[in-house]
């Protein structure tokens, strides 16, 4: 079976794109004309399977949301703790005898600065 030319007239920005390409794969813009064709019939033959590829997409970035949840929770509850023994550790070496009331403010307090240091850092 014998090739069959044929004339193809690109824009200026899919000229420039099909040129990128063919730089990026040394190969020649024709050759890379030729790919392009070649991958795109078959991409019409054979569909893309966009509906089943959204869907897993989908199911896939939910299951990411999950954990991404179970992790903030984990990390927050971390930077608590941490917290905790920061500021006990901190009145343990000063010698001060402060109750576990005040203590419990200062936890929440340093808590709560390292969280609005966090989403200052963020924006």
């Amino acid at each position: 079976m014998s090739a069959r030319a044929q004339t193809v007239r690109l824009s200026p920005a899919q000229h420039r794109i099909l040129a990128g390409f063919a730089r990026q794969r040394g190969l020649s813009e024709y050759a890379m004309l030729a790919r392009v064709v070649d991958q795109g019939l078959t991409a019409l033959v054979q569909g893309t399977g966009s509906a089943i590829d959204t869907r897993e997409i989908v199911t896939e970035l939910a299951a990411v949301g999950t954990h991404i949840v179970d992790v903030e929770h984990m990390l927050n509850r971390t930077l608590f703790t941490a917290c905790a023994a920061y500021c006990y550790a901190r009145s343990a070496a000063s010698g001060a005898c402060k109750s576990d009331e005040f203590l419990t403010q200062e936890i929440h307090a340093a808590y709560d600065r390292q969280r609005r240091l966090a989403q200052e850092h963020r924006s």
